[in-house]
Order: C-alpha cells, then sequence, then structure tokens
C-alpha cells in the first residue's frame, strides 16, 4: 500500500512541477467583491457575472467572489439567484489591476437559507458538510449527490430510507424484520459507522425521522481519510433544520393508508439579537399492509445557535427519538423459495414487540480567526437501547412447515465523538491552498444480554425455544398458544471499541485548471477486552483485547478546462478490521482495500443542469479465510489473507431547474462485486454477485408548479424507482451440495403527486406504487419482507 501511495504521490508533484511552468504574466484584469444580505450577513452561493460574456461565478462561504482574466474594459456586473431580486452595477476593467465592488441584497440570511434549501439548484458549487471544509463538490475527486429539502418534501419522506431512494448506486439490500434498514453502495454495506447527523456518527436503529432533515449528503466511495473506520461504499449525512433569527413555523398533519396519521409543529425564531433557537416535534401512529403490524413514534428535536460575536457562534442540538413497532419478518421462504402466499401474512408470533429509544446531544463551536482560517469543534452524545422479543427464522420446509424459534434481546450503546478541525487558506508563490487538518475520537460502549426460556429437570438453562410449529399455506396455525414465555437473562456481556484518528488534507489550485487534492490520516482501532457476566453465579469471563491501525492516504488530480466542466482521477485507500487469528495465533490484522475512481462532473445552461458520471474500481485484495495448512487440508480455526473480491461500477446523476416551477432529478448505475479469488476448494464460488448487491437502480423524480393563470399553485409530479436483479439467501462455497442463493428479480415502481398551494396553506397528495407491483427485500432465506402494495398519502400544512 505505502509503494502505491508512493508512487502516485510522486506522480501528483510531477504534475504540480510541469504545470507549474505554465505560469505567465495576464495583460488582463480581475473583479472581486463582496455580497451581503440585508441583515449584514455574507450572501453565499450567489450568482455573479458579467452579463453579455461567459465570465461566472458564485461567490463562497463569506459572500466573497473573484472573476479573473477579464479584458480591459467597462462591463455591467450583474448579482442573482433563485428567488433574489437580481442586481446590476456597472464597472470598469484596467489591465493589471483588480475592480472591486460590493452589493447588498435586499433579502436576508434567513431568506437567502430558505432559497438555497428549497431551490434545485445545481449540487456542484454548494459545499456539503460532509467534506469538513467549504470545498465545492466540483472540486472534490470523488462523486457527491445531495438530496434537499424540496425532494424531501415533494416526496413526502417518512423515513432516511425514502430519501434514499434517490441516490443513484445506494440501494436497498435487506430490510430485516423491519428492525434496521440495510443499504448498499458501490457493493459493500453502509453500517452504523458510515452513518452521520450533522457531522456525527449515529444509530441507524428505529429508523432515522425525516421530518427534521434539510438535507441528505452522500459521499460516494472512500471517506476513511476524513472518518476513519468506515466501509469503501459511501458515507451518509444527515443535515437536520437549524434556528434562524426570524419569527416563523410550520404546522402540517399527514394522513395515509393502513390509518396512518402524523402531525408535526416546527417553530423557530429569536430569543434575542444573539440567540435564536428551534424546535420540532412530531408524532406517528401507523398500521401496515401486513397483518397485526403497527407503529408509534413520537419524536423531537430542539437547537439553539448562539452568536458570541461576529468571529464565534454555538450551535447546540439534541432529539429523541421513541419508536415502538412490531418485528416483522416477512413471509419467510419455502424450501429456500419465495412462495407467493399473500404478501399480507403475519408470521411472527402475535405479542412480538420491539421498543427502541435513541437520544443524543450535540455541541458546535465554530470560531473564525480571519477571513482565510477557521476552527471547528464537535461533541457528540448519543444514547440508544433496544428492547425486543419475538420469533425470527421463517425457514419452511417443502411442505411449508416452520419452526418459530424465539429471540429476546435487551442492548443499550453509549456513543461519544469528538472532533477538531483546523482549516484554511493561503498561497505558496502563485499556488493557491485550501488546507484541512483534524483529530477525532470516539468511544461505544454496547451493552446486551443473552437469554433462557427455563430450566431443565437437571437444573440447566434452556437456551433455544421453538413457540410452535407453523403451517405457511394454513393460516389457522399463525396464532399459536397466544401465550409469552418468560425469558430471563443468564449473561450480560460489555463490548467497548475506541478509535482515534489523525488527518492532514490539502487541495492544491496550481492554476485554474488544475488541481491536486491529497491527504494521509493515521487511524488507531482499540476493541477493548469485553467482559461476559454471568448473572447467575457473578462470574466476569474476560475476552481478548485487539489493536487495529492504519494509514488510509488518498490523491486526486483534478482538471477544469471550463467553470462549467471538471474531470478528475483519484485513488484512495480505507481499512477493514478482521476477527480471527492466523495459524500463529495472532489477531489478524486489517485488510486494505484500494478505490480507484474517475468522473467528470458537467453543468449546463448557467447551471440550471447539471450532469455527473463516475466510474470506480474497488479491490480487496487481502480478505480473511479459512488458512490453507501445510498439508493441503482447510483449517476450521486459523484465518488468513489471501482472498479477493472486486467490485467495479459506473454512476451517473442528472438534475435540473430548466424552467420556473419545473425540478427534476434522474439517476442511474451499474454495479458488479464478486469474490475474484478464494481457496480453491472450500472457498466461495468466484464471479457470483455478492448476496445484497444490486446490479442495475435508477431513479426519477419530475414536479412541476403552474405560476401563472387560474391554476396558479397547482403542482403535479412523479417518480420512479427501478431495482435491478440481485441475490438473497448466502454466497456458497465451492464444495457446497446444495446452492443456497435466492435470484430476485428486477422490479419498478411509480409514484404521482398532486397538490395545491393558496396563501400560506399547501395541500399535497400521493399515490405510490401505482401498479402495485409485488417484489421482495431479503435477509439471508428468513427475512423476505414484500414490498409495500399501492397506498396514498396527503400532507395539509400551514407555514407562518
Amino acid at each position: 500500500m505505502y509503494r502505491k501511495f508512493t508512487q502516485i504521490f510522486n506522480l501528483a508533484m510531477l504534475f504540480l512541477v510541469l504545470t507549474g511552468s505554465a505560469y505567465a504574466q495576464s495583460k488582463n484584469g480581475s473583479v472581486s467583491g463582496s455580497i451581503q444580505t440585508s441583515d449584514g450577513n455574507p450572501a453565499a452561493f450567489v450568482s455573479v457575472g458579467l452579463k453579455n460574456t461567459t465570465k461566472t461565478t458564485q461567490s463562497d462561504e463569506k459572500g466573497n467572489f473573484l472573476i479573473k482574466n477579464v479584458s480591459p474594459g467597462n462591463y455591467v456586473l450583474r448579482v442573482s439567484a433563485i428567488g433574489v431580486s437580481s442586481q446590476e452595477k456597472e464597472i470598469s476593467v484596467t489591465a493589471g489591476e483588480t475592480a472591486s465592488v460590493s452589493f447588498s441584497i435586499a433579502e436576508s440570511s434567513s431568506q437567502l437559507d430558505e432559497v438555497a434549501i428549497n431551490g434545485y439548484k445545481t449540487p456542484n458549487t454548494k459545499p456539503v458538510n460532509l467534506g469538513k471544509i467549504a470545498i465545492a463538490p466540483r472540486d472534490l475527486p470523488q462523486a457527491v449527490q445531495i438530496i434537499g429539502t424540496q425532494v424531501i418534501t415533494d416526496q413526502q419522506a417518512n423515513s432516511l430510507g425514502d430519501v434514499m431512494k434517490n441516490v443513484n448506486g445506494v440501494a436497498l439490500g435487506a430490510n430485516r424484520g423491519g428492525v434496521g434498514e440495510n443499504f448498499y453502495s458501490r457493493g459493500y454495506s453502509l453500517g452504523s459507522n458510515n452513518i452521520f447527523k450533522n457531522g456525527a456518527r449515529t444509530s441507524i436503529g428505529g429508523s432515522p425521522e425525516a421530518s427534521t432533515l434539510e438535507s441528505v449528503e452522500v459521499l460516494k466511495g472512500s471517506a476513511a481519510l476524513l472518518y476513519g473506520g468506515v466501509t469503501g461504499g459511501a458515507v451518509v449525512n444527515m443535515v437536520t433544520k437549524k434556528p434562524k433569527f426570524e419569527y416563523g413555523g410550520e404546522v402540517l398533519m399527514r394522513t395515509g393508508s393502513y390509518s396512518q396519521y402524523k402531525p408535526t409543529v416546527d417553530l423557530y425564531g429569536p430569543i434575542s439579537k444573539k440567540l435564536a433557537f428551534r424546535a420540532i416535534g412530531t408524532y406517528e401512529n401507523s398500521g401496515s399492509f401486513r397483518d397485526f403490524v403497527k407503529s408509534k413514534r413520537f419524536y423531537v428535536n430542539p437547537s439553539l445557535l448562539y452568536k458570541i460575536s461576529d468571529q464565534t457562534e454555538v450551535l447546540v442540538q439534541g432529539d429523541y427519538l421513541k419508536s415502538d413497532y412490531t418485528p416483522d419478518f416477512g413471509v419467510g421462504s419455502v424450501n429456500n423459495q419465495i412462495v407467493d402466499y399473500g404478501r399480507e401474512k403475519f408470521i411472527n408470533t402475535p405479542w412480538a414487540y420491539n421498543k427502541t429509544n435513541t437520544a443524543t446531544a450535540q455541541a458546535n463551536v465554530t470560531h473564525k480567526f480571519n477571513e482565510n482560517w477557521k476552527l471547528n469543534i464537535l461533541g457528540s452524545f448519543q444514547a440508544y437501547n433496544r428492547n425486543y422479543y419475538g420469533s425470527e427464522r421463517i425457514q419452511a420446509n417443502a411442505s411449508g412447515i416452520a419452526s418459530r424459534n424465539l429471540a429476546r434481546a435487551i442492548s443499550q450503546e453509549y456513543t461519544y465523538n469528538q472532533q477538531i478541525n483546523i482549516n484554511g487558506s493561503f498561497n505558496t508563490g502563485r499556488i493557491k491552498h485550501t488546507l484541512l487538518v483534524g483529530l477525532d475520537a470516539d468511544q461505544s460502549r454496547v451493552t446486551s444480554n443473552s437469554f433462557a426460556y427455563g430450566k431443565t429437570a437437571a437444573g440447566a438453562n434452556i437456551t433455544a425455544f421453538n413457540y410452535g410449529n407453523v403451517n405457511l399455506f394454513d393460516p389457522s396455525t399463525y396464532y399459536g398458544s397466544g401465550i409469552m414465555p418468560e425469558a430471563f437473562a443468564i449473561t450480560q456481556t460489555l463490548a467497548p471499541i475506541y478509535r482515534y484518528g489523525a488527518f492532514v488534507q490539502d487541495l492544491v489550485e496550481i492554476t485554474d485548471q488544475f488541481k491536486v487534492l491529497a491527504g494521509l490520516r493515521y487511524t488507531d482501532q482499540k476493541n477493548a477486552s469485553s467482559r461476559a457476566l454471568n448473572l447467575e453465579t457473578g462470574v466476569t469471563t474476560p475476552g481478548a483485547t485487539k489493536f487495529d491501525d492504519a494509514f488510509s492516504p488518498k490523491v486526486g488530480l483534478i482538471y477544469q478546462p471550463l467553470k462549467t466542466t471538471s474531470m478528475y482521477v483519484s485513488y484512495a485507500n480505507n481499512f477493514i478490521p478482521n476477527s480471527g487469528i492466523d495459524v500463529n495465533s495472532n489477531a489478524l490484522p486489517p485488510s486494505m482495500v484500494d478505490q480507484y475512481e474517475a468522473g467528470v462532473k458537467n453543468d449546463f445552461f448557467g447551471g440550471k443542469l447539471t450532469a455527473n458520471l463516475t466510474y470506480y474500481k474497488i479491490i480487496n485484495s487481502n480478505i480473511s479465510q479459512f488458512a490453507i495448512m501445510p498439508d493441503g487440508s482447510t483449517s476450521s480455526i486459523f484465518r488468513e489473507l489471501n482472498g479477493e473480491t472486486t467490485s467495479d461500477g459506473f454512476e451517473a446523476d442528472i438534475t435540473g431547474n430548466l424552467a420556473k416551477g419545473l425540478n427534476f432529478l434522474m439517476g442511474y448505475s451499474y454495479n458488479y462485486m464478486r469474490y475474484t479469488n478464494t481457496a480453491d476448494v472450500t472457498g466461495i464460488i468466484e464471479d457470483v454477485r455478492l448476496v445484497g448487491t444490486t446490479k442495475n437502480t435508477a431513479n426519477a423524480t419530475l414536479f412541476y408548479t403552474f405560476q401563472n393563470g387560474a391554476v396558479k399553485g397547482l403542482k403535479l409530479g412523479a417518480s420512479a424507482f427501478y431495482t435491478g436483479k440481485r441475490n438473497g439467501g448466502w454466497n456458497d462455497a465451492k464444495n457446497a451440495t446444495t446452492l443456497r442463493l435466492i435470484p430476485l428479480s428486477a422490479f419498478t415502481t411509480l409514484d404521482f403527486s398532486a397538490g395545491y398551494t393558496w396563501k400560506k396553506f399547501s395541500l399535497l397528495a400521493k399515490v405510490s406504487n401505482i401498479t402495485n407491483e409485488l417484489n421482495y427485500f431479503v435477509h439471508e432465506n428468513y427475512s423476505v419482507n414484500p414490498i409495500p402494495p399501492r397506498q396514498f398519502l396527503t400532507t395539509l400544512s400551514y407555514k407562518f
């Protein structure tokens, strides 16, 4: 890995030297300035251009702008943005000099934020919070996708899963028991380490609430440089709504099929000149197309913003989600096949329950030393607990008979995260640097219990209990006895994990066209000794302590022949910890994953249309598999790093706002992840698509709001989501006597929406899965969850 990184780094430096000689004295001038809102704050990401020329740019997060290489002469400088009153000023440009001009727009910073959030603006120019620094996506050598408030609102999204359907290259792989959605990106599962809320790791247990989301940011590919122990597919950041220094809010009521109702209240405003608040609360009660399945959710999200000075502000946020719902493992399988005997059939025990509580608190301090340097400090805490009881593995034989073995779980997870980031810009000669240096740490403490369901005559614990066999083809057998057996905890296990990391990243602007982004991270992870307490004897059994550390480099070359076009190639590396021991009884080191990516990002028609294309290849050439012993046999105890997986694919996303009121986004992705090198006899069959990964996905959403005439305020929209072929079950070994893959067919769902806005009132209705498509998401061969049938949803809201 180090040699490969050194070669790429040397290539980047050679690139820097060769292109550095291209500088020459310009006989042109430039135009610079700043834009402020009516309340004196910087007007970020506002379009600035010289009329009747191709010279355009956009103000940065500080409201500053710069237009270079302008021929001497007189011009009209124009400032504009969606929903912002345009302004014009005459300027004169002199060779070798910079003309300065300032603007103050009529809109406040809050109004400008609302425009930026609700407008389908080009996503290539607005920096994402996930990057830890204000770098526009067009300057990042990897794919980025942002799903904003307007999409979330138009589609009436309830959960993170509803939002993620719009992200090409990210697909739902399984929905195990309705307990947690399992997303895959570029072939890699996105576990809890890959999901963030406002930049801090968060649990996705209980299904995150969407009512408070301002946007969802997805940084595809490797993000190990910035975040350490994450899988290679992508990282997802949920950005919540923030306080505002003007009074306002919204109340809404959402109702839908299967007795769903969900009131929501959103209030914000100033407490003083320096302190503002926001409070969002919602309650949801819903049934399901599945028999006996229901859910109740309560969510509250308060936040405070304190502007200590013009240089320093503190944002404090918290939320609490109580989510109680019926654990539902779907229709199960019959002889390892999926059989349609009614997608509404509920096979779990009649008393099954899953109760979760999630509480988070976060403080974010931002301090600007000057116009070029900024410090950010983030601290967060999250508590998540789960209380679950029911039956899980519905695996029937050819006659449809399945046992219902019980599973009981109580778990608590406490997670702490700390980050310190310093970023700034400076020049070395004519070369501009945008530097980011950071330290981060997170700690988690997970406590879980194992249970027994009674005692044998000899006094031993009964750790497996069958609630009773069920015949999937005979609904009269579903209910069983109706009695919930007693379960009592017998052991309690504490498993602490500690992670620490430090990184440095520099975006080097050699010229306006050539840029290099390079960085390096060091991560240390400690899986501390677990402690299993026997609750009957009081004896504690310690586990082993495991240490992993790794360097994660990244380098990317960026070429921007036009202001509207960016092309890049990049290499990045991340590590995946492994369990088990080698033949010398030493803990296995982590697997190192190499990622290569190339792409092009384009803006057309003044940013009204964006089209981005990406190709990637990810190789894990040292995955863990059972060791081959000297006599040629395969060990059942020892493991070694000599396997390989390969994932390659293509992604395309298009967003647009070609006419006022007309907004659309669409995307397509292809992925092929498979084993490419495994053990000769006992290894996994090579070149077979991995379970959970999806071959093709596509999405398209279009909404149009009439702007004039008798139908002014009428909104019409449609969405289509395509999920391609994929595999359930298990990837099989070469020596398997029975193949256990469950091939799943592709499917498409279509949604149609219609609504009307009058003054401060808005009504929006949706019919989803219009064609009543039937298909499944499958975890292994027992959690076979049908997709929802045709449903109706409507939202009535009032803004003030």
